[in-house]
């Protein structure tokens, strides 16, 4: 969060602007859509349809339009061999277009921006050693207008259809519940290649679909009783039947959410000044949020900054000394520097015994994740999952903001949805800081703060706004930020007036060291803002968020 550069830009998908080689096979059924959409299934939202102009090859190509929080996914699925070597092709059109297969043993995704010519998309995978099936899918990206496919090319030898389905999801219980949610868990099915997903029927009414072993009903009313049925699918639509159903009934609307931190500016724990205790003296401020627990040079071991125990005395004392006047932190992982945790842990099971060893040995149960280089999403919010369904853990996710007028960035808002998927409950919290804009700066971070919000409605539609305003956090850079744009105090002021009126869920700055007057001379440093200011100034405006 501190001392940044530029955002790091994810990688693209090759295209190679080349006449297309010669295959061995092709195994995708209408591959360039001279049959209408036969043999794909494409998203209800995605307009698509076989159109007769642009073409790459033939007469027909795919056209088709992401629309709110649909990518415009055009799929289907084949038959395929079992640790067998498959190359993927198609030509494309568009701002952003993805090519991608998934199935057992198998993830293989590349994305282009080919703009209005055509151009084509490659990759290769190797099937697990019990797959029978593949689904490749191509799609577009939010808001980044139509995609063009055609001459699709799965290279390889096909296989023999698989015809059986998994097993019932057993032990189905509900609990969890909020006055507008409730969680459903069960126990994994088995199939003789693989579960898929996981269909979850509320009431009777249409499936909900997710790939984990829980899922979260939101927007449900207070004080109401709901029943929940599961089946599993495989990669090819074969389901089992539904479990028997189970009831659970959400809380009254006026039960408070536990262990809630509205206000904890964060604090480069690694320094030894301030303190948490002299801020909290000085300040009348008790919570705050502890930055960075990374990995240290052995892995996946927690340590302040990667490079302090996380159970130093100094550390340790100081918070021990903190929460006894009342006060509480929130450990945040992640950050500007590394290395995350979030990497060093190779799997999700490493990673939530990372995160328990941090929480206990600080005696907390509040977690931030700040992102600010590319994660492994399904690792991280798996997880970050668990831990919540064991503890009930209050998480939050730090995030880069893109624009005044567009909000989080793109990988940011996949973490989201992939979070959603999992039925993953956070506050996001975008870092109001070292972005693009124009006009009053003041505005701005407010205007990329509502353009957050707006995004959160299409990741959780069925919440109303009141829902969504809770779950949304702000943390601007106060002072002089890294790229040029500077923080005052009647910017904060404006920002908090925002916060307050709108009852959002959290404020934090960056950060308690810097809030003093050190250096009113327009330099970016850790320990002064670079304006001129009264110590703790921030810290004491921003006090005062209400909620």
């Amino acid at each position: 969060m501190k001392l940044r550069g530029p955002a790091v830009a994810l990688a693209a998908g090759l295209i190679a602007l080349h006449a297309t080689p010669a295959q061995a096979a092709n195994i995708a059924t209408n591959p360039g859509f001279e049959n209408g959409l036969s043999g794909w299934t494409c998203s209800a939202d995605s307009g698509a349809a076989a159109v007769s102009s642009p073409v790459h090859g033939g007469t027909r190509a795919l056209r088709a339009t992401p629309q709110g929080n649909d990518l415009a996914r055009c799929q289907q699925t084949v038959t395929v061999r079992p640790s067998t070597t498959y190359q993927l092709s198609a030509w494309a059109q568009g701002n952003y277009v993805f090519l991608g297969a998934t199935g057992t043993g198998v993830n293989a995704s590349t994305w282009a921006a080919p703009g209005g010519q055509w151009g084509e998309l490659r990759t290769s995978f190797t099937t697990g050693a019990s797959a029978t099936s593949v689904t490749i899918h191509l799609n577009g990206w939010y808001g980044q207008g139509a995609y063009l496919a055609d001459d699709v090319v799965l290279d390889g030898p096909g296989g023999t259809p698989d015809t059986q389905a998994p097993t019932v999801p057993g032990n189905v219980s509900v609990g969890g519940a909020t006055s507008s949610s409730l969680t459903v868990t069960w126990s994994a099915a088995t199939d003789n290649v693989g579960v898929a997903r996981y269909e979850v029927s509320r009431d009777n009414g249409a499936p909900a679909t997710t790939t984990s072993t829980s899922h979260t009903a939101t927007g449900l009313s207070p004080d109401t009783a709901y029943g929940f049925r599961v089946r599993a699918c495989d990669a090819v639509g074969n389901c089992s039947a539904y479990s028997s159903p189970v009831t659970g009934r959400t809380g009254d609307e006026t039960t408070p959410p536990a262990g809630d931190i509205r206000y904890a500016p964060y604090i480069d724990i690694t320094m030894p000044t301030p303190s948490l205790v002299s801020a909290a003296t000085a300040t009348g401020v008790r919570n705050y949020t502890l930055a960075f627990a990374l990995g240290d040079s052995s892995g996946c071991n927690p340590a302040w900054g990667g490079t302090i125990p996380i159970n130093d005395a100094r550390i340790v004392n100081d918070i021990k000394a903190l929460q006894a006047r009342g006060g509480q932190v929130v450990v945040a992982s992640g950050g500007a520097m590394g290395p995350y945790l979030e990497h060093a842990c190779a799997t999700p099971a490493a990673l939530l015994a990372a995160y328990k060893k941090v929480l206990d040995t600080v005696g907390t149960n509040h977690l931030d994740v700040d992102v600010e280089a590319s994660i492994d999403a399904n690792k991280v919010n798996t997880a970050l999952k668990q831990l919540q369904n064991e503890r009930g853990t209050v998480i939050s996710y730090t995030l880069r903001v893109q624009g005044q007028d567009y909000g989080v960035d793109p990988f940011s808002l996949q973490i989201l949805r992939d979070a959603a998927a999992k039925g993953l409950e956070v506050i996001v919290n975008p870092m109001l800081m070292n972005f693009g804009h124009t006009g009053n700066w003041g505005d701005a971070m407010i205007a990329a703060a509502q353009a957050t919000l707006g995004q959160l409605r299409g990741v959780w539609p069925g919440r109303s706004d009141a829902q969504l305003r809770r779950m949304l956090g702000v943390t601007p850079m106060i002072g002089k930020n890294d790229t040029g744009m500077t923080t005052t105090q009647a910017d904060a002021r404006k920002l908090l007036n925002w916060a307050n009126a709108n009852h959002i869920g959290f404020v934090g700055f960056w950060s308690v060291a810097r809030d003093n007057g050190g250096c009113p001379d327009g330099r970016v440093s850790p320990t002064c803002s670079g304006i001129s200011q009264s110590s703790y100034e921030f810290t004491n405006i921003f006090k005062g968020f209400t909620g």
